[in-house]
């Protein structure tokens, strides 16, 4: 049986070429899976592309330091990928500036609850500080948490994990609850998803309306704002 040689080996995973290649076949086939399931919810594709490329680079043997150095410009297509959503946010500015006590009494509860339920059940739960302290910024997207749980004392490798997790599972069961709850409007639908599943609830939202979107993406923004704001001003009041 041909063996491959262990440093060839090594140059062919370190290379950008493969890690970009397993994001983008991933990502690909978890779509095609959420289409054959007629959209289920539950199949959610970033948490399928997840499980893909972890499965992906366990088989391959490859680490995950290895795996980041090579997929770094998928990465930094994050930043310009948020840049972009100004433009349905410049299209829907009539419609946003008639909207400001929607979007003030969204936030008033929004962000209160994300933070406050999140530490008050780690709190019962007997969590160390640390661990409160980590769980407190996860309401915001995933650039301002990290940054926000760094300067208060929490863990913002962990943090980066709890907001994936929040994403995602904000996107697999908002949409349903917001069915139940006979939700119509589009700007509810998307500033409701924006602060409570970031980016993943900004892609449902724009499986909508346009509408949607640009209020997703708004909610997501303004909460990311004032999370970094309100939480480490509290725990200077607090201390």
């Amino acid at each position: 049986m041909l063996q491959l040689d262990p440093t060839a080996w090594q140059s062919i995973v370190q290379h950008p070429a493969m890690a970009i290649g397993l994001t983008v076949t991933a990502f690909f086939l978890a779509i095609r899976l959420q289409r054959l399931a007629r959209g289920s919810v539950l199949l959610n594709p970033t948490l399928v592309a997840i499980v893909i490329t972890a499965t992906g680079l366990q088989a391959f043997g490859v680490g995950y330091d290895t795996y980041m150095r090579g997929a770094g410009f998928m990465h930094f297509l994050l930043g310009p990928a948020v840049v972009v959503l100004a433009i349905p946010l410049y299209r829907q500015t009539p419609l946003i500036l008639s909207s400001k006590r929607l979007l003030g009494a969204s936030l008033a509860v929004g962000l209160p609850v994300g933070i406050v339920s999140a530490v008050g059940i780690a709190w019962a739960l007997g969590a160390t500080t640390e661990t409160i302290l980590t769980l407190a910024p996860k309401g915001a997207t995933s650039g301002i948490s990290i940054g926000v749980s760094e300067k208060i004392g929490g863990i913002p490798v962990l943090t980066a994990v709890l907001v994936i997790c929040t994403g995602v599972s904000g996107a697999i069961v908002g949409p349903p609850i917001m069915r139940v709850l006979g939700v119509t409007d589009h700007r509810v639908f998307g500033v409701t998803m924006g602060i409570s599943a970031h980016g993943q609830g900004i892609a449902e939202s724009f499986k909508l309306s346009e509408v949607a979107g640009a209020f997703a993406g708004l909610g997501m923004a303004l909460n990311g704002v004032l999370t970094a704001m309100v939480i480490p001003i509290s725990l200077t009041l607090l201390r």
